[in-house]
């Protein structure tokens, strides 16, 4: 490839990018679309005045001041530890890549230029070859520069990488050690739990902990079977949030959106999830939570059983990191998928091979002229040639790649991660390994090495024309990076899909509510392997071809600026893994670093110089031994929490007193029904704390919840079961509502329905507020009843001790001492706690706002 076609796509990209970050910069500041470039902060902002009309046209640069003005405390904030980690990443490769360059642009690229002895053209008109050390003739003198640079570069590049892990190892344990009430630590996740036809697997689960475990066994929860339908009330959830924000929705009853939702009849629901049926949904895994973060630490350590496949514990991700959907693969076929999926790993990365040959085939003119005679007089004019060899094969290459990410992604799903982050850092994994054998091999291979094997006298001179194709493969790279890399940069900072759902949302669903659009998770999975690749083109590329580092300096800068401001402004963390990425990240820059090694050991033997070969063995095997001395020192921690840790973390709960309130909510937390789940009963077993239902099905049953209950339910009937000392609340709109047995505290039902019932409200106040048909308030012995009713009776029976106050526009009001002046249609006291409650209206409705003092 020439000069000037190297300057042609060079001249494309950066307008490409220059026009995207313009773009972005205008974009930003319309309110229409602050969803899409704030969604991290769209709530911080939304009491901030927005810019004048004329600044909203401007492109103005202040995005870049705040992204490179914000402090790692900052990023932290917004991003979590992995975003630190792949911010640390960008900067580890700017300070080595920065080194690099002053190095080998100012010292190794002067002598490949002038390596042999002739007469050079035009700048435009040189061959890219002429740069490389291709340009060095056999036997130089000058190739031990070549190999002080390798050296420097790789003892440079080595301190950052121990500091780096030192410093983000001190960070993960900071991470840990604040997180002291994270449930995660306190539960671990049991997998290949034995069927036995006499038992449930909640009954093998509990008789297993509490006979092997009795000490620090509290509690577990099953997972259930219930994928699909999840998926389905995660939907409806969804189009609830769009539904509640159409202008629709005031022109309909109250009862439509209740329809709407459902899709089918009560009895459907509650023929899915009855509670007889629920164990029979049960999987062979389940969350055990334990009184004690180190009882958790060694139960998820320990060997369960004697069956290497029964009993298998880990360490439980957080509640939000869950992959549920994962959980109910039975354990012992996982073996088989991760086979299945290594095989077609295999096959797509043969498949890719086909389409990576004709990109190759058109980067040289000539072989396109021999394929296509038709382009002869079309490749006549420089400027075309220019487009198809320099800028057009690294575009087909990049809409090739497009694909990658998703399918190596659903690969690392089907071999059964349990945690979202353990999906992404495998997909991840697969994806650099794609891009190190396809994108960067491949490439060499078809573009330089296949089309010499014919002549090849033997095999074995095929390492050493892989050695040779390796520095004449610089062109390719350097316009893959500004396509891919800068190019990609500015659509990302765009976000086009981001824009075209805010359109879709907007004007096509007519939803106004913003919230609802939904927000996107930082894509570790696509951006970290690309780091990684054009850290292993830097790396090898420093010495045999310079004119490349700057092109690899400018994608790091702005990837630096780009992903600080999507961290802070974009994505929002949802999960993380704590800084997990690192040891993938240190494994892939050294494993770049030894390849570098190895290729400049063959290019220099090639070269005939023995000194610098021989010099290149004991850098490779140092650079080993500095990998496997960072693994065995800092690697650990990455992998397991220490034991010292935890320990202190416990003595610190128990010297403080917060043992109780943290075990309190444990059980909750890992709710397999999260949002809007179908009327059934809570899969939550001898919960401690409080257990909060939403529904929208049928019933809402919580049992044994002893310091509170709240169940906010749009269905048929809420039964909430002895709730010991706590305090239950029920907002019903159907047909029945019962709270029973509330014991020593407080009864509050309001209902729009047909009937309400409070029964057995021992020592507290039980206050109704109906507009239905019929009102019953029994055995209320030492507070206050309160009834209104607005239809045909109103009851109120044993009033202990206290008031009863009614006060009725129907056909019967049976109380006496009632107190109440009305002149309108309607008169509602709703929780009037232990004082009296005087009413007074004027028009429809007057409500007194005494809250209970139960």
């Amino acid at each position: 490839m020439l000069l000037s076609a190297l300057l042609t796509s060079a001249g494309i990209n950066t307008g490409v990018c220059v026009v995207f970050f313009s773009l972005y910069s205008i974009l930003r500041k319309q309110p229409s679309v602050v969803n899409v470039y704030f969604g991290q902060r769209l709530k911080q902002m939304q009491g901030e005045r927005d810019p004048l009309w004329f600044q909203r046209i401007v492109p103005s640069a202040s995005w870049i001041v705040k992204a490179w003005g914000a402090s790692e405390d900052e990023l932290y904030a917004a991003g979590g530890l992995d975003a630190v980690v792949f911010l640390r990443a960008i900067l580890f490769s700017l300070r080595v890549f920065s080194i690099a360059s002053v190095m080998s642009i100012f010292v190794v690229l002067p002598l490949n230029y002038f390596g042999q002895k002739r007469e050079h053209d035009a700048v435009t008109t040189e061959s890219l070859s002429i740069f490389s050390i291709v340009n060095i003739k056999e036997g130089s003198r000058w190739l031990w520069v070549h190999c002080f640079a390798l050296y420097v570069i790789s003892c440079f590049a080595c301190f950052l990488l121990y500091h780096d892990y030192k410093k983000i190892t001190n960070m993960r344990l900071v991470h840990i050690t604040t997180s002291l009430s994270k449930p995660c630590y306190f539960t671990i996740l049991v997998r290949g739990i034995p069927w036995s036809p006499e038992e449930s697997y909640g009954d093998a689960v509990e008789k297993f902990f509490s006979n092997y475990y009795a000490s620090s066994y509290l509690a577990h929860q099953m997972v259930y079977q219930s994928s699909t339908v999840q998926k389905l009330m995660s939907d409806a959830e969804k189009m609830y949030q769009i539904f509640k924000s159409t202008p629709t929705r005031e022109q309909c009853g109250p009862n439509l959106m209740r329809c709407d939702l459902c899709g089918g009849t009560a009895e459907r629901v509650r023929r899915n999830f009855g509670g007889p049926e629920l164990r029979e949904k049960e999987c062979a895994a389940a969350f055990v939570f334990f009184k004690s973060r180190y009882a958790a630490l060694v139960a998820s350590e320990s060997l369960q059983s004697s069956r290497p496949i029964s009993w298998i514990t880990d360490a439980a991700p957080e509640p939000s990191d869950v992959y549920w959907s994962n959980l109910s693969v039975p354990y012992g076929i996982l073996w088989v998928r991760r086979i299945s999926v290594l095989v077609a790993s295999i096959v797509v990365v043969a498949f890719y091979m086909a389409p990576v040959v004709l990109i190759q085939a058109l980067t040289k003119a000539e072989k396109l002229q021999e394929v296509f005679p038709f382009l002869k007089e079309v490749m006549k004019r420089n400027f075309i040639v220019q487009i198809f060899t320099g800028y057009l094969p690294s575009v087909i290459l990049m809409l090739f790649l497009f694909l990658v990410p998703p399918l190596m992604l659903l690969f690392s799903t089907l071999e059964g991660p349990i945690s979202r982050s353990g999906r992404k850092r495998s997909a991840c994994v697969k994806i650099l390994l794609f891009f190190a054998w396809n994108v960067f091999l491949g490439n060499i291979l078809s573009g330089s090495v296949l089309d010499r094997l014919g002549r090849a006298s033997n095999a074995g001179e095929i390492p050493n024309q892989l050695a040779t194709a390796v520095p004449e493969q610089d062109s390719f790279f350097m316009t893959y990076i500004m396509t891919s890399g800068w190019a990609g940069l500015s659509v990302e900072l765009i976000q086009p899909f981001g824009l075209l759902s805010n359109i879709f949302y907007r004007f096509i669903l007519r939803n106004k509510d913003e919230s609802t659009y939904g927000t996107l998770t930082f894509p570790y999975h696509i951006e970290v392997p690309r780091v990684l690749f054009f850290g292993l083109l830097g790396f090898v590329y420093s010495v045999f071809a310079p004119l490349m580092l700057p092109f690899v300096l400018v994608y790091f800068f702005l990837a630096y600026l780009v992903f600080r401001n999507q961290i802070l402004n974009v994505y929002e963390t949802k999960y993380e893994s704590g800084g997990l990425y690192w040891p993938i990240i240190h494994t892939a820059t050294i494993f770049s670093l030894v390849v570098t090694q190895l290729i400049a050991l063959a290019v220099f033997g090639l070269k005939k110089s023995t000194v610098a070969s021989g010099f290149m063995v004991p850098l490779v095997i140092c650079t080993i031994v500095f990998y496997a001395y960072c693994r065995e020192k800092f690697h650990p921690f990455f992998m397991k929490t220490p034991a010292q840790i935890i320990i202190e973390m416990d003595r610190q709960d128990v010297t403080c007193n917060r043992t109780e309130e943290v075990l309190e909510n444990l059980s909750s937390e890992y709710c397999q029904f999260n949002g809007i789940t179908p009327g059934k009963e809570s899969p939550v077993r001898d919960s401690m704390g409080t257990s909060t239902c939403i529904t929208m099905g049928e019933e809402c049953s919580l049992g044994d919840s002893r310091k509170g209950t709240t169940c906010i339910m749009e269905g048929e009937e809420s039964h909430l079961g002895d709730s010991g000392k706590g305090e239950i609340t029920i907002n019903t709109v159907g047909e029945e509502s019962r709270p029973d047995d509330s014991k020593n505290g407080e009864s509050t039902c309001i209902n729009v329905g047909e009937e309400t019932r409070s029964d057995d409200s021992g020592k507290g106040i039980s206050t109704c507020t109906t507009r239905g048909e019929e009102k019953h308030l029994n055995d209320s012995r030492k507070g206050e009843s309160t009834c209104i009713t607005v239809e045909e009776e109103s009851l109120s029976y044993e009033s202990g001790k206290g008031e009863s106050t009614s006060i009725t526009m129907g056909e019967e009001s049976c109380p006496d001492e009632s107190t109440c002046i009305t002149a309108g249609g309607e008169s509602r006291l709703d929780d009037s706690g232990k004082g009296e409650s005087n009413c007074t209206t004027v028009e429809e409705e007057n409500r007194p706002n005494n809250p209970l003092n139960g």
